[in-house]
C-alpha cells in the first residue's frame, strides 16, 4: 500500500477494537494529509502491527521495538491528546 493510496489506508484503519477505532481512525482523517513522506510510511507500518499490541502501545503499556514506531506512536497520542480522539 502506497502513501499515496488513502483509501486503503482509511480502510486499513478499521481495526477490531473499538478503542482502536477511536485513537487510529480520527488520526488518520485529521493528520495524515500533514505528516512527511516518512512518517507516512510508518504510520502503515504501523497499520500492519496486530491489535493487541497496538492497542498497548497506545494507552502507554509497552512500546514498539522500533524506534520509527515509537515515534509515530508517540506523536498519534500526543496530536490525538491536543485535538480529542473523536473529534469530527
Amino acid at each position: 500500500m502506497g502513501i499515496e493510496d488513502t483509501s486503503r489506508i482509511h480502510w486499513a484503519c478499521r481495526r477490531g477494537m473499538l478503542e482502536l477505532d477511536i485513537a487510529v481512525r480520527p488520526f488518520f482523517e485529521h493528520e495524515y494529509h500533514t505528516l512527511t513522506d516518512a512518517q507516512k510510511r510508518t504510520f502503515i507500518a504501523l497499520l500492519k502491527a496486530d491489535d493487541p499490541d497496538l492497542f498497548n502501545w497506545l494507552m502507554g503499556h509497552g512500546q514498539p521495538a522500533s524506534d520509527e514506531l515509537k515515534g509515530m506512536v508517540e506523536l498519534i497520542r500526543t496530536r490525538n491528546s491536543a485535538r480529542g480522539p473523536v473529534a469530527n
